[in-house]
């Protein structure tokens, strides 16, 4: 089997992905546009070939690394890129080399599109908030009279993370809105009080789930980047079984097959008529890929199992080949930003925590807004030790 793997050094810890591929027997063959010295050891060892290109951003030089791979080691069983920026170009890519084994360019749009996936989920009767596709500000006035008023959300309808997200609470926000709002489409959305839930899941070929995982992040990924806030999140010990249930459906909907996927929902904090009483799942967006930064890391840690291998025995066996651990507790994440002092020493959350840390490390500068400039990531073994740390992590002096 080939499998072709595109950007296979970002995020650093998919390299995993590749050595997983490479120990089920997969000639897999790397597209980057870091120089191959600067590849990590593990990432050099698993790939069978790397081929650089001066930027990832133009596919006529990854169109050419493909044909040169297929030219060289025949038909390309497999390309992707497990990152959402990646998505659409991985779907080009397949189209044009006829690689059958993923989703297609025609059907990428309701996968990418924010307002192209609320008809998926109509069509599933799975809840999500109402939208309107933004072109003038009289129109976006008279989506505000339709669901009520402000607040709402303004989000690009193609993007990652709450890169140029707002939050409009009047009609000077709107103004502003108008006034600064990038040259790309604009999605506008009623406002939604609730705490961010993900569903994760590796599905089979008839999408029927393989592993799954649910993460709890802060209701605004937005409030970080604008108001330097620090991240905080955590996966469950299981899955609520109501939002299994939805996450289930989300998949059919989508049609989603071969993949690992991050669906986001909002968990109501607040009732709202048309979607759902407190406590109740509405959908916010799908994300075909796995969740970002090392969250992959820690569903390993927090289910004590290796996403990474049941994702490469989906992709050469379709299957699940490693058994339940038996094994679930709570794997938490919480972050420190350069320009905050807090009260507890880096030594200090070392010895207090001393083999419950999973992971500390300094995050790349690309990563800071979001996910912070130093990360610690800890085993909790309840809801509890989950506050616990995030308040001995975080608290300022």
């Amino acid at each position: 089997m080939n499998f072709v793997f595109i950007s296979p050094h970002f995020p650093h810890t998919y390299w995993n992905f590749c050595d997983r591929l490479k120990r089920n027997g997969v000639t897999v063959l790397g597209i980057g546009d870091t120089p191959y010295d600067n590849l990590e050891p593990p990432l050099k060892e698993a790939l069978t070939e790397y081929y650089r290109v001066d930027t990832l951003e133009s596919y006529e030089q990854v169109f050419r690394a493909v044909a040169f791979f297929s030219f060289k080691y025949g038909k390309i069983d497999w390309l992707e890129s497990n990152n959402e920026y990646w998505l659409e170009q991985d779907a080009r890519l397949r189209t044009d080399f006829n690689i059958t084994t993923g989703v297609k360019y025609e059907q990428i749009g309701s996968w990418k599109h924010k307002f192209g996936m609320k008809p998926v989920y109509a069509s599933a009767d799975i809840p999500t908030a109402r939208s309107h596709l933004v072109t003038d500000e009289a129109a976006a006035r008279a989506f505000l009279a339709q669901i009520g008023g402000y607040p709402v959300i303004v989000k690009p309808d193609v993007g990652v993370g709450a890169a140029d997200t707002w939050k409009l609470e009047n009609d000077g926000d709107l103004a502003e809105f108008f006034e600064k709002k990038p040259d790309v489409p604009y999605v506008m959305e009623e406002f939604i009080y609730g705490d961010i839930y993900s569903y994760d899941a590796i599905v089979d070929a008839q999408g029927e789930p393989l592993f799954e995982n649910s993460s709890v992040f802060p209701p605004s990924i937005a409030d970080l980047v604008n108001k330097g806030l620090e991240l905080a999140y955590y996966t469950l010990k299981e899955v609520p079984p109501a939002l299994q249930e939805l996450g289930r459906r989300t998949v059919k909907a989508f049609q989603v097959k071969s993949r690992f996927v991050h669906f986001e929902f909002f968990r109501l904090t607040k009732a709202r008529k048309g979607l759902g009483e407190v406590g109740d799942f509405v959908a916010l967006e799908v994300n075909m890929r796995p969740a970002g930064g090392y969250t992959p890391d820690m569903m390993d840690f927090g289910h004590s199992t290796d996403v990474y291998q049941i994702w490469a025995d989906m992709v050469t066996a379709d299957k699940r080949l490693l058994p339940e651990s038996g094994k679930d507790h709570w794997c938490v994440y919480a972050s420190r930003k350069d320009e905050h002092t807090y009260r507890h020493s880096h030594e200090e959350i070392l010895e207090k925590y001393g083999d419950r840390i999973a992971m500390c490390e300094r995050m790349p500068e690309l990563m800071w807004a979001t996910m912070g400039c130093q990360m610690y990531t800890a085993h909790a073994y309840s809801e509890q030790e989950v506050q616990a740390f995030i308040r001995f992590v975080q608290e300022r002096a």
